[in-house]
């Protein structure tokens, strides 16, 4: 006992020590990306780094003045919740009837898909979307964005679906319920912790998404993720306002994650668990 006392205090020490360097290894960019928009920008890039400085809400003024802000962040918005839906609508009917079936070809190709580059399908899209004069408008982004939502979807809610016991669905069909019925009115509602921690990663990746709305928006439709690269030029960078920028677009993420980090991690750790 006494040996062990020991060794567990280490190992709970050891724990805590990674622990803290992985949250200062996710932490501490965020932190100075807020602090640096709160900079002159000279101060932003000035070397050796500046730590004491004062404070200032110039960034955030610039930004407001010389961009159309609220209404990239209304498109954005549009473009996120929209490909949110809609991949949730694709994607859940798609995972149960993977988990149904047991066949996961169609989502693994569904997964190759998410993990090619963007730029394969850049092209094609450009070109499709051209053909059809839809270059700039709102469904061009949400379809593209699907492409990223869907694969989340199916891929977080199989598990889910594998978790229900087969006796459920079998005494569903018993009583006469159609595949369809049984998706909607029995596998649907036990899956509700899923469909949250899908719909939550799927807002994410689709408002962070910079490729597709970079070249199939226009001025009326730019997300702020695109939005934010007019401050990039050749020959300087306002680097302050970037900064204030790039604060402002993880506000969203960052909100939804602590509001729901509860159900999101219960929800993870029961779809990691086969029943």
């Amino acid at each position: 006992m006494s040996d062990a006392a020991p060794s567990d205090r280490s190992l709970q020490i050891l724990n805590t020590v990674l622990l803290v360097l992985a949250g200062c290894v996710v932490m501490v960019p965020t932190l100075w990306m807020v602090a640096s928009s709160f900079k002159q920008s000279f101060e932003v890039t000035a070397y050796p780094p500046t730590i004491i400085f004062t404070p200032t809400l110039d960034n955030y003024v610039a930004l407001s003045e010389t961009t159309p802000f609220l209404h990239y962040a209304f498109n954005s918005m549009i473009v996120t919740m929209a490909s949110t839906a809609l991949g949730l609508i694709l994607g859940a009917p798609a995972a149960f009837v993977a988990s149904w079936t047991r066949i996961t070809w169609p989502a693994i190709v569904t997964l190759v898909a998410r993990m090619a580059p963007g730029t394969l399908f850049l092209l094609p899209w450009y070109v499709m979307f051209r053909q059809v004069d839809m270059i700039g408008s709102y469904w061009s982004l949400i379809l593209t964005h699907a492409v990223i939502t869907m694969p989340i979807v199916i891929w977080v809610l199989i598990p889910f679906f594998d978790n229900i016991p087969r006796s459920v669905y079998e005494a569903a069909q018993v009583d006469g319920c159609s595949p369809a019925r049984v998706f909607w009115r029995i596998a649907l509602p036990l899956v509700t912790a899923g469909l949250a921690v899908s719909a939550i990663l799927a807002f994410v990746f689709s408002w962070n998404y910079f490729l597709f709305a970079l070249v199939l928006s226009n001025s009326d439709t730019k997300t702020l993720i695109a939005a934010s690269f007019n401050f990039i030029g050749e020959g300087s960078t306002n680097w302050g306002a970037l900064m204030a920028a790039a604060t402002l677009i993880a506000l969203p993420p960052l909100i939804l994650a602590v509001i729901v980090q509860r159900w999101l991690i219960s929800g993870l750790t029961l779809g990691a668990v086969k029943g």
